[in-house]
């Protein structure tokens, strides 16, 4: 399954529409099943039980960041049922960076994306970061310039750029922790093909105020895909 916007009918789960008697719409499946809704200024995100994701991994990783000071939503609630689990959250005030007006606006986006991984990056202290990420291997090469607080789902949907095209925010927040900023460079960077086409890789680095490093690259990216 390939995440994105769903194409046909949905069937909205009990468990949802316990926590909202009015939906939107729907806005996002991702590749495990899980289904993110919208109603009113506030997300519901479910996944379905065997999908082997834990939403209070990231309701307890949301709370830390914005305690932190970092740009996420607000929790409101988390439940679960017999059939899943859903994460109620207050909306920021902006659209997804591969939105229609963003898909429309890839050199924005990305100048957005790289802006947000930067601050991550630089400005949350990973000496008081208590997560790890769990896809990045234990024996994972150590960064050259220290570790720092890393998204570890960097994709480009888990960017929200405000109506001035600046960066507002992160989401999907469940697989924060210490490691290589490259964790997150490496599959940001590659996101930006799936989501606008190649030929935006280069900008994005520029924008982020790094170059390449092809090795990093390609073993996070592997790892991602392992």
């Amino acid at each position: 399954m390939v995440a994105g916007v769903p194409t046909g009918p949905v069937e909205v789960p009990d468990l949802v529409r316990a926590f909202a008697d009015q939906i939107d719409d729907v806005v996002w499946r991702n590749e495990l099943g899980g289904l993110t809704f919208v109603a009113g200024d506030r997300f519901l995100k479910w996944n379905p039980r065997g999908s082997g994701v834990d939403l209070e991994d990231e309701r307890v990783r949301l709370i830390w960041a914005r305690t932190i000071g970092h740009p996420v939503p607000e929790v409101l609630d988390l439940g679960r049922d017999d059939q899943g689990q859903v994460l109620v959250t207050r909306a920021l005030d902006g659209e997804g960076a591969v939105s229609p007006t963003w898909v429309e606006r890839p050199r924005d986006a990305v100048l957005a994306i790289a802006a947000g991984l930067r601050a991550l990056h630089d400005k949350v202290p990973s000496a008081a970061c208590p997560f790890r990420t769990p896809w990045i291997p234990a024996d994972a090469p150590r960064p050259d310039d220290g570790a720092v607080v890393i998204h570890g789902d960097a994709c480009a949907p888990n960017t929200i750029i405000g109506v001035d095209g600046r960066f507002v925010g992160h989401v999907d927040f469940g697989a924060i922790g210490v490691g290589d900023r490259w964790a997150d460079l490496a599959i940001a960077s590659l996101s930006l093909d799936w989501n606008y086409g190649e030929g935006w890789q280069d900008e994005f680095f520029a924008a982020y105020g790094i170059e390449r490093d092809e090795d990093r690259i390609d073993y996070y990216r592997a790892a991602w895909n392992a």
